[in-house]
């Protein structure tokens, strides 16, 4: 754990980039945090307060807000990009250019993004080619983190250095980093895990009870590492904090989006109305489109997050979706 002061950017003013950004205050690192609206950052810089995403959490007097992405990212030895997966590439587009040379991205937006079927990892290295990548994974959810309730992380890095730098800065008496050079079983648990935790929100908004709750995590780990080998991930990898740790608590937390968006499919709400009254993106939404079309091209089996598809873009009714699981032809365990 380093004594080191450290500029940091964080880019994102959703409450896991304002936990992150404020983490990083309270060691005594300068934080620039970006929100895309002049408004709200107006408001966290008054306030010192994200009153809207992380009510309740005084910001630390290092702590800076701005909407001006150049001011942002100028005259910084590292970012935290916590932009929404979807929108990644264009923030970045627009970024890369204020970075400076060789100045570390890590990167906590977990999704993957429509149409190319990328992780963010490839987005940042296409947007921002010559800065060293990383990606943060594993059971964080934002308020705990800024309520320095004991938190353990792992960070997916190719780039050694780059990863063990992201685990001194990160780690400090209420977070623990690990690092691995798996960036693909990182993002791919980090990612999939949102669509298996809105599978298990339906199946709470339907009081299925805790059998069922049991069997979707357990199965959707068994899809999620299928898909994660398919694309080159190390299976031990799915089985860590990024994997079961994430996935378990995403599917059981009452703070989880994901989770919140499916029971209120299951207590028979629609989409729109379920996203406006969070009022906050739920990234595993917009990621099983991602998903199901990833395991088509790839040729994995993936049938909760398929079921899943079917519930947001196919309007299929939960219930139909339950008997869909339930009547699959029968099988071995592992396969």
């Amino acid at each position: 754990m380093s004594g080191q002061r450290v500029k940091v950017a964080v880019l994102g003013a959703g409450s896991w980039g304002t936990a992150l950004a404020k983490h990083m205050a309270d060691q005594g690192h300068p934080v620039k945090l970006w929100a895309r609206r002049e408004e709200h950052a107006a408001a966290i810089q008054k306030d010192r307060e994200n009153a809207r995403y992380l009510p309740g959490f005084p910001l630390p007097e290092c702590l800076s807000a701005t909407s001006d992405l150049g001011a942002a990212l100028t005259d910084v030895e590292y970012v935290i990009s916590v932009v929404p997966s979807q929108s990644t590439r264009d923030v970045w587009k627009e970024g890369a250019g204020y970075l400076a040379a060789g100045v570390p991205i890590l990167c906590a937006s977990k999704g993957i993004e429509n149409g190319t079927h990328d992780m963010m990892v490839t987005v940042l290295k296409e947007v921002a080619p010559g800065h060293p990548v990383g990606f943060i994974g594993g059971p964080s959810f934002a308020k705990e983190v800024a309520a320095h309730l004991p938190t353990a992380i792992v960070i997916g890095s190719d780039d050694e250095p780059m990863a063990q730098t992201a685990q001194d800065l990160m780690s400090c008496d209420w977070m623990r980093a690990y690092f691995t050079h798996d960036v693909i079983g990182v993002e791919i648990g980090g990612a999939l895990k949102n669509v298996i935790a809105i599978a298990c929100g339906c199946a709470d908004g339907l009081e299925l009870g805790y059998n069922t709750r049991s069997a979707i995590i357990t199965r959707g780990l068994a899809e999620i590492t299928r898909c994660a080998v398919r694309l080159g991930a190390d299976p031990v990898t799915l089985a860590g904090l990024a994997g079961m740790g994430d996935l378990v608590l995403t599917c059981t937390g009452d703070l989880s989006r994901n989770r919140r968006v499916g029971i209120g499919l299951g207590q028979g709400k629609q989409l729109p109305q379920i996203l406006e009254e969070m009022g906050q993106v739920a990234e595993g939404v917009k990621t099983t489109l991602s998903a199901k079309e990833l395991a088509d091209k790839v040729g994995v089996e993936m049938p909760i997050t398929q079921e899943v598809y079917r519930i947001l873009y196919e309007d299929k009714p939960v219930r139909e979706v339950v008997l869909s699981l339930m009547r699959r032809s029968l099988k071995k365990e592992t396969h």
